[in-house]
C-alpha cells in the first residue's frame, strides 16, 4: 500500500501581483478538496511577507497528487499566474513518527 503524501508548496508573487495571485490560488481550494484522495488543501499567507503563500496538502497516495497536478483547475492556475510569480517551490514529504 502506498504511503500518504504531504505536499508543501511555496508560491511567491512578484510585487504588485499579490492580490491577483491570491485570487487565483483561492479558486483552487474548493475543486481540489473535492478530488479523490485529497485529505487537506490549506492555503496560507505569510504574516511577515504579503507576497508569500503556502499550500499545506495531504494526499492518500502519490498517485492521487499526481492526478491532481493534471486537473483542469490546476493547469488553469498555472496559466493564470504565468509571469506573476517570483518563486515557486514544491516539496514532497512524508510524515515521520506519530
Amino acid at each position: 500500500m502506498s504511503q500518504p503524501l504531504t505536499i508543501v508548496a511555496k508560491i511567491v508573487a512578484k510585487p504588485g501581483n499579490e492580490a491577483q495571485v491570491e485570487r487565483v490560488l483561492r479558486n483552487l481550494v474548493a475543486p481540489t478538496l473535492a478530488e479523490e484522495g485529497c485529505g487537506r488543501y490549506d492555503l496560507h499567507r505569510s504574516l511577515e511577507d504579503p507576497y508569500t503563500f503556502l499550500f499545506y496538502e495531504t494526499w492518500k497516495t502519490k498517485a492521487a497528487w499526481q492526478a491532481h497536478m493534471q486537473t483542469d483547475h490546476l493547469q488553469r492556475m498555472v496559466r493564470e499566474v504565468e509571469g506573476l510569480l517570483a518563486e515557486r517551490e514544491i516539496l514532497q514529504m512524508e510524515r515521520v513518527g506519530k
